[in-house]
């Protein structure tokens, strides 16, 4: 038999690949869209609740419409006059930088506080931290109308439990004092409440956090002498600064468009001093029935925080391309 019958006989020799090992298998088309596959039914679901009520929402903004159109069946298009408007109002920008103020002072004292408690979960022994876990949890879980509502009663005039503690320690001129006569005051109020509720959710984070630092690395900052401050922004605060990051800008979100707890204390008042921008929306739009004038400034509170968490992420990515 020739050489080259044997070589026809043989069949083609087999590819081999990069360093003698056999070339990879090509992947199946059916395999690249399995985690699509997986992410459909959840993405439908948000696009069904989220999206379409959204999209709903805008075209709303850019109406006429108040309870005579609503009788009528009317659709009147506005075109941009309920967003001119808004925006030339000097109402609505102080509400805005009311907004943001309040939204500032609130993500701060829950993360000063909640990483506090947070590092002291960390140190306590295990009964002490099961009880104060628990008590944080309990917290946590309480629905918000009930803790509204709880708080409300706390800081009531006339019968409040914070009066009487006042009043019996012998500060006589809050026996009959109104939380919620003044701006400052029921904003205090409001932010104790939103704080008491928000702390529970980074103090469990964190101290989850803390228990995947390794050991090894605080024992080598105490043999180097570091207290428990130096400790803390050399070891903690390093190890944990994606945590960090991602818990505060949760925080900003949820409190920029907290309505519950600032609606039920006074409704926006006195004399609408407290009103945030979600408060804000919901008072010009049911409120006062301009339906169109409330999407609007629904619509601009999306934008608002869109920027506003924009301006974080770029100040986090231009802190982390720095560091590198």
């Amino acid at each position: 038999m020739s050489a080259q019958t044997e070589e026809v006989a043989a069949g083609p020799a087999p590819r081999i690949g990069k360093g003698g090992a056999p070339p990879p298998r090509p992947r199946k088309r059916l395999a690249d869209g399995v985690p699509y596959l997986l992410i459909l039914p959840a993405a439908a679901v948000t696009v069904l609740l989220l999206g379409w009520t959204l999209v709903k929402n805008g075209l709303l903004s850019f109406q006429n419409l108040n309870p005579r159109q609503l009788i009528q069946h009317v659709t009147e298009w506005s075109g941009v006059d309920n967003y001119s408007e808004q925006l030339g109002s000097s109402e609505f920008w102080g509400v805005t930088a009311r907004s943001v103020v309040f939204t500032a002072a609130n993500v701060a004292l829950i993360m000063v506080l909640g990483c506090l408690i947070g590092l002291l979960l960390a140190r306590l022994g295990t009964k002490l931290r099961l009880m104060l876990s628990l008590s944080l949890v309990l917290a946590w879980a309480m629905p918000v109308v009930a803790a509204t509502t709880v708080f409300q009663w706390l800081f009531d005039q006339r019968f409040g439990v914070v009066n009487y503690l006042l009043d019996t320690l012998g500060w006589h001129a809050m026996a009959g004092y109104s939380w919620t006569g003044g701006q400052f005051s029921t904003f205090f109020v409001i932010t104790v409440l939103i704080v008491w509720q928000s702390v529970p959710f980074v103090a469990i984070n964190l101290y989850a956090a803390t228990t995947t630092i390794p050991k090894e690395l605080y024992e080598a900052a105490s043999l180097d002498g570091a207290g428990p401050w130096k400790r803390f922004t050399s070891v903690t605060y390093p190890f944990l600064k994606p945590f960090f990051l991602a818990t505060t800008f949760l925080e900003v979100i949820w409190i920029f468009k907290a309505f519950t707890q600032v609606f039920a204390i006074n409704e926006g008042g006195p004399d609408r001093l407290t009103e945030t921008l979600p408060v804000y929306a919901f008072q010009e739009g049911v409120g006062s029935q301009h339906f169109g004038m409330g999407a609007a400034i629904s619509i601009l509170t999306i934008v608002i925080l869109l920027a506003l968490t924009a301006h974080y992420l770029r100040l986090v990515l231009k802190q982390e391309e720095d560091e590198l």
